[in-house]
């Protein structure tokens, strides 16, 4: 088995052009090619180590500095998305903006980012992700500007709407996450990749964490900035993330592949992938309405609930995220251990009680409780769901699969944003999670029925997609 994380003379001497026919952004700087052969193994020590090493967790990334930087990438950018995922739609209230408004703008918010993200996924299976995922931190980088310098209303939708801010993404690259999720899953292993997303969530709900924690700043700056220009410092948090993003991820070796004459067009789709699709699309729908009834408005929901500020809410969102990254951490041994499917199933069930403990809990230390642990359950499987997204179809195609993945959770999210701001707006506060517990029901209960002989750590689901180039 050829490996990626070191050197090989052989190849390089024999190789038409020697090193120097290689070419920046498709050759590892260390001579191994990035797109040919085999994908990184995670657990692969470096050649000269001797035999392959039993799988660790957290995974090693020694020797492959791009999937280290996705990684430094992510944890960095989910620092602004802690902050705002607090924040901006109290900001939003502040500056007198009604329910509907603001669920319209969450509606809005996400629409826009899951239709671009049906687009980019697979036009970066064909172009590349590097430029894509940078061109995400500039227009990011502008719309925190923008927000940061002005309130006025229709430059801040605009923001918004490009930024995609309020939304509590774990680091991901708001439309172009699909992207991202594509060039790692092109950098390891089909087997690997359940341990590797799951640790990728982790930091970015550490990240989300930090962020949380700094949420009180409006109110630690009341002295000196009063109501909603309080809020507007947080935004600098974002463009300074963006900019470091933007220069890190330069040196990020791309995965677009090399054309060479004998190398065939990547293979269609089959019967089989077409209809894992499909059901990932159906499932995911249940899913993404639920989250959306009760995720982006849930600070706001506690502001109209129990009256409190930045400052109360800042600490249970920071213990929440760092508790399910550490979950996520789990999620990643216990789909080494008992799959990815059955992790999912058991995490995601146990969460559906304490969703409507939240909507009748009447103090709001219990509710920051029951969030807490929710969270941690709910929340803890996201890498893993995701690594099974992109595991349906052949490596070529990850990034149409996380597309498709990523517009069938943020359109049915947009919608049920919608029917929550209308339901708060009318006074029915318990209303969106009683629905939202109700599809998330269903939810686990088709993603069972539709994965449970399709899991990603499972050898015997590896076969019913074979990884093709």
């Amino acid at each position: 088995m050829e490996s990626h994380l070191g050197p090989d003379p052989h190849r390089a001497a024999t190789r038409p052009g020697g090193a120097a026919d290689r070419q920046p952004g498709r050759w590892l700087p260390d001579g191994g090619a990035l797109t040919h052969g085999e994908p990184l193994r995670l657990s692969d020590p470096r050649p000269e180590t001797g035999p392959l090493s039993r799988p660790t967790f957290p995974p090693r990334l020694q020797g492959h500095g791009g999937v280290s930087r996705l990684l430094a990438a992510r944890a960095l950018r989910s620092l602004g998305q802690g902050v705002l995922v607090t924040d901006f739609a109290l900001y939003l209230h502040a500056l007198g903006w009604s329910s509907i408004a603001i669920g319209t703008l969450f509606m809005g918010s996400l629409m826009g980012n899951g239709v671009l993200a049906a687009f980019l996924g697979p036009l970066s299976d064909r172009r590349g992700r590097r430029g894509l995922v940078r061109l995400y931190e500039l227009s990011l980088l502008a719309s925190a500007l923008v927000a940061l310098l002005t309130s006025y209303a229709p430059l801040l939708v605009a923001a918004t709407l490009v930024g995609g801010f309020g939304r509590g993404a774990a680091g991901a690259a708001g439309p172009f996450g699909a992207v991202e999720q594509g060039w790692l899953a092109r950098l390891v292993h089909r087997g690997e990749r359940g341990r590797l997303y799951s640790f990728n969530m982790a930091l970015g709900f550490f990240g989300l964490a930090l962020g949380a924690a700094l949420a009180g700043l409006p109110d630690w700056l009341s002295p000196w900035l009063t109501g909603a220009d309080a809020y507007r410092p947080l935004f600098l948090l974002v463009a300074l993330g963006a900019a470091v993003n933007w220069l890190l991820l330069g040196r990020t070796p791309d995965t677009r592949t090399r054309r060479r004459a004998a190398q065939p067009p990547a293979a269609p789709l089959t019967r089989s992938e077409r209809g894992l699709l499909a059901r990932l699309v159906a499932v995911n729908t249940l899913n993404s309405l639920g989250i959306g009834l009760v995720g982006p408005l849930f600070t706001y929901w506690l502001k109209l609930r129990f009256g409190i500020g930045p400052s109360a809410i800042a600490p249970v969102m920071a213990v929440a995220f760092a508790l399910t990254g550490a979950a996520s951490l789990g999620a990643g041994r216990l789909t080494s251990r008992f799959g990815v499917v059955l992790t999912v199933v058991a995490m995601r069930s146990s969460a559906l009680a304490l969703l409507l403990g939240i909507a009748l809990a009447p103090w709001y230390p219990l509710v920051g409780v029951l969030y807490v642990v929710r969270s941690v359950l709910n929340r803890g499987t996201v890498g893993a769901r995701q690594a099974l997204a992109v595991s349906l179809v052949s490596r070529r195609r990850s990034g149409l699969a996380a597309s498709l993945n990523g517009l069938s959770m943020m359109l049915p999210q947009a919608g049920g944003a919608f029917v929550a701001g209308a339901l708060l707006g009318a006074g029915w506060l318990a209303a969106p999670f009683f629905l939202a517990a109700g599809l998330q029901g269903a939810y686990v209960v088709a993603f069972r029925w539709a994965f449970r002989h399709h899991d990603p750590s499972r050898s015997s689901s590896g076969a019913s997609v074979p990884d093709r180039n």
